[in-house]
């Protein structure tokens, strides 16, 4: 193997920054919009105006990713019996009931933001302009974005760069830094500053509002509000001020020009030397005037700590700056300052006062922190501790400073407020979450709770279906908080209670992980069926956020019962509202019907306890096979449509039947005209006739009867119709018409279609129209006036917006003009249209309406709506056509990230997109047919979960009966019918379906014994242990030479002091996997860290037997004036599984030099790195007896890796050495090694038929690929490795899983004897933010097609924030000297882009590269079917 691919499959979930700012909307936007709070007479005190205005965005990066989301509040509306599900979601708090995040866009980036600011306008244009993101790269590039309405994205206003030969002389000759470029905005929108190099400032210039080059009458006449830009830079060379040492800096409030506030050092310290100099940092306030590029220091302060590490701004009236320190808060502006302090390592500068202290000791290295109010901000220290921070001021002056305890929450690696009721605690360790706060005494009913209670999501059930925007919520706080001294301005206490309302799920960080058999597997599966019996259980967090994440990347469905049924067609399930007159609310009604359509006839079976056949007892069509089925005039009647008519019934009796048997007149032969699909919206129906007619069937509410229009209203076209159906827009305020320019309708002022119970709800029919040209049309139902329409949608461009229809032909004329050059092209377009097309918007008040098209080429365009109300300018001739267009509807195309597409000519069905709004708790749809896919509508963006355990699904339908609640039924292509319920325990609001199991420690490592079915498991718990306990055990170890320490006093041996206590808990789960029970454990000595816990085959040198043992490598913590020491421990497991006493047995314990960091099994052996040796043991049953070492330079292995009798062994930061094992001389011999320094993270070898190549990540978030070549000159007679192929992936890789890669559709069908395809094997990895890719082997000529198109679309497509991916990939080795090595991977984040261009961009860069479209999309399926792992 020479070549590679990289590609991810999970992306990053760990939150490392996020901030608040109006980015998709004004403040003053939607207020009207926003129904407010019933305001009867008990609700006259509820501040109904805290929640009328709209809620800033919250935007967050996590790795490469950005995501924009807005935050949606459900208000309290009256006093509805609802007190059991406000008790879940938090309860009533300021008349907000609940609150979600709904993502508004999501980008992949191809490079990692290291620094993220809000820049906001001043306070004077805060009505006409919005907020823009500044983002940060490495290593000093600075991009802008705005939100523009027309795209519904973002998009990039400016790019700063100062990277490349003319700007080299910034470096001043450094080559690697302490951290990336470091981004910040003025509060009042002036200018931006950017520190890159650790040394230089850049001042970005806000371009004045109507400064442009438009002026302020076009900015008036645009009719869309802009954002924030910048207009200009310039550097200041902070050296000439004398300001080096940077740790932080901001912009503060309160000045007419902005004021930069730097915290720097003047003079290093250091650990030893604190006694002497301990102050020494300083600020210095810069005024910026950004015209005449001058920076004069107007105020400066001295002899700050030494551990101050971050500024944080406070804001008007107060103004000033808070620096945070490890060990003390410290409160300066212009002219007064005071100081608060934190613990007893807390010193006062010498010529000062006494620092006043708080009463409890905290450290605050590493703590963020926000302002919830001008003079209350909330810090999260590091050990996830909320506190509150008061500032008692008087006038502008600051007294003194108060801080208080409030609950515990998540680490947090940021914090954000958003608005005035709301902040975001984003954390790259645990879940994120959204909190709900309010001050003051409030009447809100908000639920009283225990202590005890942490805000903290981990311990979170999966979510549920959310009718309104945060239903999922478990669980809820109050959290109360009393300062201890009245405020100068209010002389009440002043409390603050919190409810969680939403949470991001985060799997990461990946420390370690492992493949293991899920509990409801299948044993007999095959092929990829059989990758649905595993799962990854990894381990990540930290602390008390520590977890075991258990992730199923495709979905198998807990089996409730399956019977044998061939030949199905297609099966729906009917609802039906009986006289009895039990009132259920529609989401809990059971279905009261089951339809199966086989071949020849139509079963029916009624749904009670169980499921009954009473095909003979119904007046239901049962002599052929049924097209469709569906309820009609609010679930009182069913409807079935069948090839030769359609009946209505109520319950089983037949209350109407139309046929359609017999020449329709007017056609030319004696053929019968059949129905062919049917589309069913209550009360209309959709009927595509086997001639390509159309015929419409209006339901009539009153006497509920059905009728054919007639005459038809459907429009003749030439172009014949290849796909239809009907959408039903629905609800109090049906959504298209927001789309349209029509007064009349927008303003909602239309006869309602009441139905007969008299609802208050509108409902709209539309009828969605493909035609064979590629052209989509919506019409109205049921005058069949042409509303929307795209004359080219076949193309999947990436937005779709009303069209004229008469200038269609023209066009279509020209664009066949174009192609007649290339034959090939013209031919693939004709040959190319869609099969089915399906337009659906699910519950939710915000939710906008999907449209999805499948083409006969397997491909999937997927589209979200969106409202753009253009320019005035707009074109006039169009008002001619019609009034009530939907001009201002647009849609978007949305990527589909895990969609596998199918062979095109797959004899399924033709309807085969299952819309269900309540599987589960989850809405969607699902897609049958060879690769069955469900999509999962989670704050308005699809999930793709594959489900692979059945191979191909025929038909589907949800399924709520009494025994089977809200499940679902489906039919496989072996004839099986599975009725079944989506697996409970799982989170499927992320990119894999996840499972949290808390473990309220710090995860290490997992092993897993596939025999038992349980886990090992490494877990550090900190605990406060007195001096005295701590010191004594250091000394129990070493007898022989008792540490010398200065004499303590008793006080200060009794003081508490926190250590990492570890243990090794062994884990099973139980049969329904929601509780994992701790079997055993395995406490391991005072001040011995567990470093590696591993599953070993040995084999017993006395009984000749093998022996599966966990194998546990130790080190003694103790100071550097110990000499370092480890213990190898065996086990036995699972002898007994009944008796815990006996499920973990100690077979061996033996002491020896040096840290144990790496175990491995070979041949029977058992192979040991402990410090820099490593040794060969061979196990006789009671004693490990050393047959082999090998002293190489390592220092500590990080891992080791065995094929055969090849060991592969990577090093903190000597990169990685090829050892070989010879049985016959027992020796260990080093083959090769790479010369270069390499901190290595992870190793592992890639197997590619009879070709073995190394692969290391190291910790500048690189993959290094080398191979063993003696013979090649280069290679210095074999002692070094050589490089095949570099790549920067930007992700900390901290393990690597070798995986054996899957048969792709042309492997299957001609299996060659003893295939290099059957010997593959692809790398999966976990990394530190949370995300999971694979390195997979590739063919040459794959690689070159791919690689060529790869370079093409560098150039081809617009990248999000204008960062070049080619840049991006490259090697990037911090300064170190590094000889460049071969491009010999390709980027499949690159390559995805491809199947997101329009096709006539598709096939003219296939053309250019000189292949076809066909065979690029099958490369690239390839490649996702081999790597279908989980």
């Amino acid at each position: 193997m020479s070549y590679a691919a990289f590609k991810m499959m999970h992306y990053a979930t760990g939150i490392e920054n996020c901030a608040s700012g109006y980015i998709t909307h004004l403040p003053s936007d939607f207020a009207a919009r926003i129904p407010s709070a019933v305001a009867d007479d008990l609700d006259a005190d509820l501040p109904v105006s805290r929640i009328a205005g709209p809620f800033p965005n919250l935007v967050v990066t996590a790795g490469n990713v950005l995501e924009v989301y807005v935050v949606r509040v459900q208000e309290d509306e009256g006093r509805l019996a609802r007190a059991g599900a406000d008790a879940r979601r938090g309860g009533v708090m300021d008349g907000i009931a609940g609150a979600g995040l709904e993502l508004v866009c999501h980008y992949r980036l191809h490079g990692n933001v290291d620094s993220m600011s809000i820049l906001s306008p001043g306070t004077d244009n805060r009505s006409k302009e919005r907020d823009s993101i500044v983002l940060a790269f490495q290593d000093a590039k600075i991009s802008v974005l705005e939100y523009n309405d027309e795209i519904h994205g973002l998009c990039t206003s400016s790019m700063h760069c100062f990277e490349g030969p003319e700007w080299n002389y910034l470096k001043r000759g450094k080559e690697s830094y302490a951290r990336g470029p470091v981004v910040k905005s003025d509060p009042q929108g002036r200018c931006g500053g950017a520190l890159i190099y650790d040394l230089q400032m850049v001042i970005l210039k806000a371009a004045q509002v109507g400064h442009g080059l438009g002026g302020e009458e076009e900015v008036s006449a645009s009719g869309w509000p802009f954002s924030v830009s910048f207009e200009s830079s310039y550097i200041i060379n902070l050296r000439e001020l004398d300001i080096k040492h940077i740790k932080d800096f901001t912009f503060v409030h309160g000045y007419i020009e902005p004021v930069m506030v730097i915290l720097h050092e003047k003079e290093l310290t250091w650990a030893g030397r604190l006694s002497w100099k301990r102050h020494t940092c300083m600020l210095s306030a810069l005024s910026i005037n950004t015209t005449l590029k001058q920076h004069p220091i107007i105020w400066s302060a001295v002899s700050l700590p030494h551990d101050a590490y971050q500024l944080l701004p406070v804001p008007a009236p107060i103004g000033g700056v808070l620096v945070i320190c490890a060990n003390s808060i410290i409160y300066h502006s212009q002219s007064s300052s005071c100081a608060l302090g934190l613990n007893s390592f807390n010193v006062p500068a010498e010529n000062s006062s006494d620092m006043p202290r708080t009463n409890f000791s905290v450290e605050l290295d590493a703590a963020r922190a926000t302002w919830l109010s001008r003079d209350v901000a909330i810090l999260s220290a590091k050990n996830g501790e909320l506190l509150l921070l008061t500032l008692i001021y008087d006038g502008r002056v600051v007294q003194r400073l108060d801080l208080a305890k409030s609950k515990a929450s998540v680490l947090a690696s940021g914090i954000a407020t958003i608005g005035d009721a709301f902040f975001f605690l984003g954390s790259h360790l645990g879940d994120s979450i959204l909190v709900q706060y309010t001050s003051g005494t409030s009447s809100s009913s908000v639920n009283g709770m225990d202590e005890a209670v942490d805000i903290d999501m981990d311990t979170l059930p999966a979510k549920r279906l959310r009718r309104v925007p945060s239903d999922g919520l478990q669980d809820s706080e109050d959290i109360s908080f009393y300062s201890s001294a009245p405020r100068s301005s209010e002389g009440s206490q002043k409390n603050f209670s919190f409810a969680v309302r939403d949470s991001l799920v985060n799997v990461g960080p990946f420390k370690d992980f492992t493949q293991s058999l899920r509990l409801n597997a299948d044993r007999n599966a095959t092929g990829i069926a059989k990758q649905s019996n595993f799962e990854l259980v990894s381990c990540g967090g930290h602390g008390k956020n520590g977890s075991l994440c258990v992730l199923q990347r495709s979905i198998r469905p807990e089996l409730i019962t399956e019977v044998e049924l061939p030949g199905c067609k297609g099966i729906w399930t009917v609802y039906h509202k009986s006289s009895r007159g039990q009132v259920l609310a529609d989401d809990n009604e059971y279905h009261a019907y089951l339809i199966i359509s086989l071949e020849s006839r139509t079963m029916v079976l009624e749904t009670g306890e169980m499921l009954g056949e009473v095909t003979e007892s119904v007046d239901y069509y049962v002599l052929g096979s049924t097209i469709a089925a569906g309820n009609m005039f609010g679930r009182r009647r069913v409807i079935q449509v069948f090839a030769h008519g359609v009946r209505i019934l109520d319950g089983s009796y037949m209350t109407q039947e139309l046929n359609f048997a017999g020449q329709k007149s007017g056609s030319t032969a004696n053929l019968e005209v059949t129905v062919v699909s049917a589309s069913i919206a209550d009360p209309y129906v959709l009927l595509t006739m086997s001639d390509g007619t159309i015929e419409l069937l209006i339901g009539d509410p009153a006497n509920c009867t059905v009728s054919i229009q007639s005459p038809s209203r459907f429009p003749v076209s030439q172009d014949s119709i290849c796909a239809c159906s009907l959408y039903h827009d629905k609800g109090p305020d049906p959504w298209l018409r927001k789309a349209s320019t029509d007064a009349w309708l927008s303003t909602g002022v239309s006869e309602a279609l009441d139905s007969a119970d008299g609802s208050h709800y509108q409902d709209d029919t539309y009828c969605l129209v493909c035609y064979e040209s590629g052209a989509v049309v919506l019409f109205d139902v049921p005058y069949f006036n042409c509303v929307f329409s795209e004359i080219n949608f076949l193309s999947g461009k990436s937005h779709l917006m009303d069209t004229s229809i008469d200038k269609s032909s023209n066009k279509l004329k020209i664009e066949g003009g174009e192609d007649n050059g290339n034959p090939m092209r013209r031919e693939l377009l004709e040959s190319m249209r869609v099969v089915e097309i399906v337009m659906h918007r699910w519950s939710g008040q915000y939710s906008r309406p999907m449209l999805l098209g499948r083409l006969n080429d397997g491909t999937i365009l997927c589209y979200h709506a969106y409202v753009y109300e253009g320019q005035d300018g707009s074109p006039k001739e169009d008002t001619s056509l019609s009034s009530s267009r939907l001009r201002n509807l647009r849609f978007v195309r949305v990527s589909l990230d895990s969609f596998t597409r199918e062979e095109p000519g797959s004899s399924f069905g033709s309807q085969r997109i299952n819309i269900f709004k309540n599987v589960g708790g989850y809405e969607g749809l699902f897609l049958s047919g060879a690769r069955p896919l469900w999509f999962m509508l989670c704050r308005e963006r699809l999930r793709l979960h594959p489900q692979r355990c059945d191979g191909s699904v025929v038909a589907f339908s949800p399924l709520h009966i009494v025994n089977c609640n809200h499940g679902l039924i489906y039919v496989t292509s072996q004839g099986l019918l599975k009725i079944c319920q989506l697996p409970s325990v799982l989170n499927y609001d992320n990119y894999w379906p996840v499972q949290k199991i808390p473990l309220r420690g710090t995860p290490h490592q997992i092993a897993y014994f596939s025999e038992k079915n349980i886990y090992s498991l490494i877990v550090s718990v900190s605990v406060m242990r007195p001096l005295s306990q701590v010191l004594s055990s250091v000394m129990d170890q070493e007898t022989a030479h008792p540490l010398e320490h200065e004499p303590l006093g008793v006080d200060e041996m009794a003081k508490g002091y926190t250590i990492d206590e570890f243990e090794v808990r062994v884990l099973e789960p139980d049969k329904s996997g929601v509780h994992w029970e701790t079997k055993a454990t395995i406490s391991m000595q005072p001040s011995e860290n567990a470093l590696t816990a591993r599953m070993v085959t040995l084999l017993n040198c006395t009984t000749k037997e093998t022996e599966v043992l966990l194998a546990i490598g130790t080190a003694y913590v103790q100071g550097e004036d110990v000499a370092g020491r480890g213990r190898i421990l065996l086990f036995s497991l699972g002898k007994d599984m009944d008796n815990p006493q006996n499920l973990v047995v100690e077979v061996f314990s033996k002491e020896i030099k040096g840290a144990i960091s790496s175990l491995a099994s070979l041949q029977g052996h058992l192979l040991v790195a402990s410090g820099p040796k490593v040794t060969l043991y061979k196990w006789t049953g009671t004693e490990l007896n050393g047959v082999a070492f090998f002293d190489a330079p390592p220092l500590h292995a990080v891992s080791m890796n065995i094929v055969k009798n090849f060991i592969l062994l990577g090093d903190i930061h000597k990169s990685v050495y090829f050892l070989s094992w010879k049985e016959q001389g027992a020796q260990l011999n080093l083959l090769a090694k790479d010369f270069g320094s390499l901190n290595c993270c992870a190793t592992e070898f890639l197997i590619d038929g009879s070709t073995l190549s190394l692969v290391v990540s190291d910790d500048q978030k690189n993959i290094q690929i080398f191979y063993y070549a003696p013979k090649m000159l280069e290679s210095w007679k074999g002692q070094k490795l050589l490089s095949r192929a570099e790549f920067h992936t930007g992700l900390h890789i901290t393990k690597f899983l070798r995986l054996q890669m899957l048969p792709t559709v042309l492997d299957q069908s001609n299996p060659g004897p003893g295939s290099d395809k059957t010997n593959r094997f692809a790398l999966l990895f976990g990394t530190l933010d949370g995300s999971i890719g694979c390195i997979s082997p590739l063919e040459e000529l794959t690689f070159r097609r791919l690689q060529t198109l790869q370079k093409k679309l560098v150039d081809s497509v617009s990248h999000a924030c204008g960062l070049n991916p080619r840049s991006f990939r490259q090697f990037k080795s911090n300064g170190r000297a590094h000889r460049p090595g071969p491009d010999n991977v390709v980027d499949c984040e690159l390559l995805s882009h491809y199947e997101m261009l329009p096709l006539e961009e598709q096939l003219e860069i296939a053309q250019q590269i000189g292949t076809t479209r066909a065979q690029i999309l099958n490369n690239l399926n390839d490649l996702h079917i081999g790597t279908s792992f989980l």
